[in-house]
């Protein structure tokens, strides 16, 4: 979840890129995410460490099935990495940066949600191992995912860019935010019909009695977040679609979270089986609750001193 809400904004910013081609806007958006881009991917190292401690049945079981998906997505932010930095330096090849950047960071998220649509159609285990194929990922579902994932990453970017700028720049993402909109409510309503037919235990946990009447305030405040978050957009506040935005993928989360659980490797692998030994447990908590705090603190301490709109006289260099 950290991975989406700090990381989510910069990749969907990225696929902004591929739309807008104003020299003079790209400039902008990229001096919006300067300080903080390559700090997000702390959460995309930590999760993966920490899924290594806390559950190593989980990695060695989501390494092999989403094999593929997750190296596309390291290379795709390893490209957009270079990309960034390049851009800036080369005023001769700077489009063909901006392409690499802006492709790097689509494929980094459509990454992501392929691997969420793996996850949520489940794996071939035998013995407490994935004994599938490499391409058992590639599903309808998870190419579906994909998509949803880039449009959702893409209007996280877009309300970001409501946030931190001012004229064109602002009205061409607030635009751009109302066209994701619908887009983005149609994703979420497939993948939520979609899921139950993928794994029956899940429809199973949504639809029986009395669950369908106290799992109801799940898709009643997603609806009520979008229902704001197009006022938001309307009444052209700047705060307040990123937010609600953000709310949504939170919402969205929730529900994987409910329908998944106790399983972290669908269908049949509970969080109990795949945990480390209590002593690790223990080792990586006293770890976790001395570093966290720390990462923390400077994340908010950044996000505060770089607080405020970006304008066309600012840069990176």
């Amino acid at each position: 979840m950290d991975l989406v809400l700090l990381d989510g904004f910069d990749l969907g910013l990225g696929t902004l890129f591929l739309i807008d081609h104003r020299a003079q806007h790209r400039d902008v958006m990229m001096n919006t995410v300067a300080p903080f881009w390559d700090g997000n991917e702390t959460w995309l190292v930590l999760g993966g460490a920490g899924l290594f401690a806390a559950f190593p049945l989980a990695y060695a079981t989501l390494l092999p099935a989403l094999y593929i998906p997750i190296m596309v997505m390291l290379f795709a932010l390893i490209f957009r990495g270079v990309a960034f930095e390049y851009r800036f330096k080369a005023a001769r090849w700077q489009g063909l940066w901006d392409l690499s950047f802006g492709i790097g960071s689509t494929l980094a998220a459509f990454s992501q949600g392929v691997m969420l649509g793996g996850f949520i159609g489940g794996f071939k285990i035998v013995d407490n191992a994935f004994a599938g194929g490499a391409l058992d990922w590639l599903t309808p579902f998870s190419i579906m995912s994909g998509v949803g994932l880039v449009c959702g990453y893409t209007l996280l970017g877009a309300t970001w860019l409501i946030m931190k700028t001012t004229g064109d720049l602002q009205d061409w993402a607030r635009a751009i935010a109302k066209r994701l909109m619908p887009i983005m409510a149609l994703f979420m309503v497939v993948v939520s019909l979609w899921t139950p037919f993928v794994e029956p235990k899940v429809a199973a946990r949504w639809f029986s009695f009395p669950n369908v009447i106290l799992l109801s305030p799940v898709p009643i405040v997603t609806a009520a977040i979008f229902v704001m978050l197009w006022r938001a957009v309307e009444r052209r506040q700047e705060a307040a679609p990123f937010a609600l935005t953000i709310g949504l993928f939170v919402m969205a989360y929730a529900g994987l979270a409910i329908s998944m659980y106790p399983n972290i490797i669908p269908p049949g692998i509970s969080i109990w089986q795949a945990a480390s030994p209590w002593d690790s447990q223990l080792f990586f908590l006293i770890g976790i609750a001395i570093m966290l705090p720390i990462i923390l603190a400077y994340t908010a301490y950044n996000y505060w001193v770089f607080r405020g709109k970006v304008t066309g006289d600012a840069g990176y260099h």
